[in-house]
């Protein structure tokens, strides 16, 4: 049985890497107060009986969550995760608070990983320096 040679890995791209993390990193702001929220609206609804807030609050959360988990796969499918890392990102969301500590742990590790990707990357000519450009070229 003949072993076949994996294809070279693609690059990252790191224009759209740093994209997706932005989205992430307000999505996951974002999912964390509207889970806090979330938890108020339920303490009101049943301990204090007032089902309307949650009526209100429920539906506007799960489609925050909802775009929130987008996000989470966009920037995996970016970086090239996993799905058991993508999954348990996920699933940060709905421990209240929790979203906050693992969106500043995710940007650190993957603001590393695109910095390493960045610098093993060849510069394209038109992000070359003035100083590499050769006597009588032409930035773009």
């Amino acid at each position: 049985m003949s072993e076949q040679a994996r294809p070279a890995a693609r690059p990252l791209d790191v224009g759209a890497a740093r994209k997706a993390l932005g989205f992430f990193k307000v999505m996951a702001t974002l999912a964390g107060i509207a889970l806090f929220i979330l938890v108020i609206v339920v303490i009101i609804h049943y301990g204090f009986h007032n089902p309307k807030p949650s009526n209100a609050w429920s539906p506007i959360h799960g489609v925050i969550f909802f775009v929130y988990v987008v996000s989470v796969a966009n920037l995996g499918f970016k970086m090239r995760w996993n799905l058991v890392r993508m999954v348990r990102i996920m699933l940060a969301g709905v421990v209240p608070i929790l979203p906050f500590f693992v969106e500043r742990k995710v940007a650190a590790e993957v603001e590393a990983e695109l910095s390493t990707a960045e610098g093993s990357q060849p510069a394209r000519p038109e992000q070359a320096p003035q100083s590499q450009l050769r006597t009588g070229d032409q930035p773009d």
